[in-house]
């Protein structure tokens, strides 16, 4: 097959899949084994892109055209291709998880839920490969509609105000921003490509290019950029699962993902210089407010939602520091965050389906019930804060790398703060788990582990997150790419 064959492939398998899905909805084995089918037939697709990207080459294919030089087009370039790899890999996992999940916690109306995770994956590899600013902003808000039965999964009050909350700041955002944005960047250089080096350089003035800039953070509510936040902990109302889509999967990871692609293909890195200062300070802020409200939060899903927005903001602030191992570090923790926070959340879900505890002062002792799903707690905890052999000390150590070399005492400031932070909130749980006494009594024996699919499933992205530590090298060759660096 060819490039654009399997460009193509990779947006219609996950259709495609929705259909043998719904058709199977009488047999929850067969719906299940679609499913799985599906997300391993995506990977292998996505993965037979990947030599031809090392190798320099950029496969593109074009949908249709529905206006005069703006078409629905698409274009694997090496960014694109690490978003792809990770969203179509987690499926996989997220999908095996998912069966424990639904089953073990006897959740209504699965077949849907199977269907809109298909439908949020295909968005996704439509974000990931996007050729032009149009296509990704029709993917973008694709994947806001197909989430939200997600987020709204449970019915209750509770979910359908975190659904309102999710659609309206999300839409709200890219029709007040970033589609104004998008189409005052067109008016300006007469297209919507992605190019290296960017499409602005020359047009517009220092302010302007800022102003610019603003337009398309603050559009791209995915990303949870403060103040445009409050989405992702409302979203929590929706399943584990959901949360994992949410956090590793596609959802966020879309977000920062369309930044550093603005970023490095609209803007082009030297011409932002001296027009990003005040996204780094932003991103600053976001990282160590999240860090604050994190730890304080006594709910898991919710310390860990908080966690999720400062994480993103590493992402933003490396990228806006304009060097080319800054962004280098920004991509790389793209990759190493979804596999530590995904393991995380996955654990949480675990522990709420054995154990019925959803807050952080319930896990005392939890560690003796359930070892498996809380040793890989421990080691994406670990790798959040940035602790070596686990895989976001790579990421971590290049985004510091960048601001010392360049001089940044402000990203290096809160790059120190919000490690001792991580620490203060993810430390004192695996302690608890661990090396406390649990409050029940006796009746702590009455749980173990979750049904073995979640088990599996978190242990497998556990086992990644360290295996991506000694696998770094083979990562940074695509990544390199990004910023034209050659070894």
């Amino acid at each position: 097959m060819t490039g654009a064959d399997l460009i193509l492939a990779a947006l219609a398998i996950p259709l495609l899949g929705c259909i043998v899905i719904v058709l199977c909805h009488r047999h929850p084995n067969l719906r299940e084994t679609a499913t799985l089918v599906t997300s391993t037939l995506l990977f292998i697709c996505v993965a037979s892109l990947l030599p031809d990207v090392l190798a320099g080459a950029r496969p593109q294919a074009q949908l249709l055209e529905p206006l005069p030089g703006l078409p629905i087009a698409f274009e694997v370039e090496p960014l694109g291709m690490l978003f792809a790899l990770i969203a179509s890999g987690l499926w996989i996992v997220n999908s095996i998880y998912s069966i424990g999940y639904m089953r073990g916690n006897n959740e209504t109306h699965q077949t849907r839920f199977y269907v809109c995770f298909a439908l949020a994956l295909a968005s996704a590899i439509g974000i990931a490969f996007a050729a032009n600013l149009i296509t990704l902003f029709l993917f973008y808000e694709f994947l806001t509609l197909v989430t939200y039965p997600l987020v709204t999964h449970h019915g209750t009050d509770e979910a359908k105000q975190g659904g309102r909350v999710y659609l309206a700041l999300l839409l709200g955002t890219s029709v007040l921003f970033l589609l104004p944005a998008i189409v005052f960047t067109w008016h300006v250089t007469g297209t919507t490509e992605f190019r290296a080096g960017g499409i602005l350089a020359g047009h517009l003035a220092p302010a302007s290019l800022a102003a610019l800039l603003a337009l398309f953070t603050f559009g791209i509510g995915k990303a949870a950029l403060m103040p445009f936040h409050r989405w992702l902990p409302a979203a929590m109302v929706a399943p584990t699962p959901v949360s994992a889509l949410l956090h590793a999967v596609a959802v966020v990871k879309a977000g920062v993902f369309c930044i550093v692609k603005v970023l490095v293909y609209v803007f082009g890195l030297e011409t932002l210089v001296g027009s990003a200062d005040w996204l780094v300070a932003i991103a600053g802020f976001t990282i160590v407010a999240a860090s604050v409200v994190a730890l304080r939060a006594d709910n898991l899903k919710r310390r860990l939602a908080y966690s999720t927005i400062s994480q993103l903001s590493y992402v933003i602030m490396a990228a806006a520091l304009l060097t080319p191992l800054a962004v280098m570090g920004a991509a790389l923790h793209l990759v190493t965050h979804a596999f530590g926070k995904i393991t995380l959340f996955f654990a949480a879900g675990a522990i709420y389906t054995a154990a019925h505890k959803t807050e952080v002062s319930q896990l005392n002792g939890i560690g003796r019930r359930m070892p498996w799903t809380m040793s890989a707690f421990t080691v994406a905890a670990l790798s959040l804060i940035g602790i070596p052999p686990a895989a976001g000390f790579v990421s971590k150590w290049l985004i510091l790398s960048s601001a010392v070399d360049g001089g940044h005492a402000f990203a290096l400031t809160v790059l120190i703060a919000s490690t001792l932070l991580n620490a203060a909130y993810f430390l004192p749980i695996v302690h608890a788990a661990f090396f406390r006494k649990s409050d029940e009594g006796d009746e702590a024996h009455a749980y173990g582990e979750a049904p073995w699919p979640m088990v599996l499933a978190l242990v497998l992205t556990a086992g990644m997150t360290i295996a991506l530590f000694f696998l770094s090298d083979s990562l940074l060759q695509l990544v390199k790419q990004l910023v034209a660096i050659r070894s």
